[in-house]
């Protein structure tokens, strides 16, 4: 199980998370929502070890992860797939190519390899691409890409970072199920997001950030129905911010 209690991180005076506490139930895809600039891609680097808190824990399977030393920071990324916002596949090589560095990187066999990424492209429904090049594909092919290559290393857990921002509502839909098929593979996912029905198809549980902390936390459904008017507001897309918000932007 993944946990964060009470996680402080700021940039210069600039406070992001103010004692974020949350669960990540394993077997199951946690939604993160919530404002731009209110610290959800900040939650995921924090649990991947890219950044350390300033105060509070982050526990990945009992370990903290503010105590790891560095090979121990690589043993937990090797069961932590990251699938980026932009895909992040190297234009010069081929979906093969990018799908096998990572694999390489975790020093898998040789022998090991072609069916590895063979099995993580059928998973996403692009078995015929493998011998092209990201400026090949569609912008939601790549992000599926990106999902195959996070899965060809068998990980644990799988972070999202806004995995259908830019994809058109049909390809989105695909991501969607992508994520839930995912999931029903054994792997625990995080996804942070700002689509609102993609974070109700995919998630089983739904987390709204807000000023640094939880607003609220509990099953899609609950979340959907709820009587909590910042939360309510966001899901429900209403332009007028809350007052803080405004404050904050300017």
């Amino acid at each position: 199980m993944i946990e964060l209690r009470s996680v402080h991180k700021a940039f210069g005076a600039r406070e992001i998370l103010r004692g974020l506490s949350l669960e990540v139930p394993e077997g199951q895809n946690t939604v993160i929502i919530g404002y731009s600039g209110t610290g959800k891609s900040v939650t995921l680097k924090c649990i991947i070890g890219l950044l350390q808190p300033d105060a509070g824990e982050v526990e990945v399977d009992g370990d903290i992860v503010g105590a790891m030393e560095p090979d121990e920071l690589v043993a937990l990324r090797g069961k932590i797939g990251y699938v980026f916002q932009s895909a992040a596949l190297f234009d010069s090589m081929t979906v093969n190519e990018n799908i096998a560095l990572g694999l390489r990187r975790r020093a898998i066999a040789e022998s090991d390899l072609r069916d590895r990424i063979e099995e993580s492209l059928a998973v996403v429904a692009l078995g015929d691409a493998g011998e092209k090049y990201p400026s090949e594909l569609s912008g939601g092919m790549r992000k599926r890409v990106g999902v195959a290559r996070a899965i060809a290393l068998k990980p644990k857990y799988i972070l999202y970072d806004e995995p259908t921002t830019g994809l058109d509502p049909v390809t989105s839909a695909v991501m969607d199920e992508l994520m839930v098929r995912t999931r029903d593979l054994g792997v625990t996912g995080v996804i942070v997001t700002h689509d609102m029905r993609s974070a109700f198809t995919a998630g089983d549980r739904v987390a709204m950030l807000y000023e640094g902390q939880i607003r609220q936390v509990g099953p899609a459904a609950e979340l959907r129905e709820t009587d909590d008017p910042v939360v309510r507001q966001f899901i429900e897309g209403r332009p007028d911010a809350p007052l803080s918000l405004r404050r904050a932007e300017r």
